[in-house]
């Protein structure tokens, strides 16, 4: 990830993010939100918007408070 580069912060952890789960680097569900903003070293607020996109494009499902899970 290049977090000074042209390209917007949350689109970049949204993209790595849904690499990762193609992969199968996650079962059931994504890490806690905070735990995935220390990991990549961005805001919650860039991580909130990065689950939101792929929310929207089906890939993961946030059901609150309880977690966001990964769309079947």
């Amino acid at each position: 990830m290049d977090l000074a580069g042209p390209e917007y912060v949350w689109r970049q952890v949204a993209q790595h993010l849904a690499e990762r789960i193609a992969a199968g680097e996650f079962h059931r569900r994504l890490p806690n939100r905070e735990i995935i903003a220390s990991e990549y070293g961005v805001s919650l607020h860039s991580v909130r918007r990065a689950v939101r996109c792929l929310a929207e494009h089906g890939v993961v499902t946030a059901v609150n408070p309880r977690g966001t899970y990964l769309a079947c």
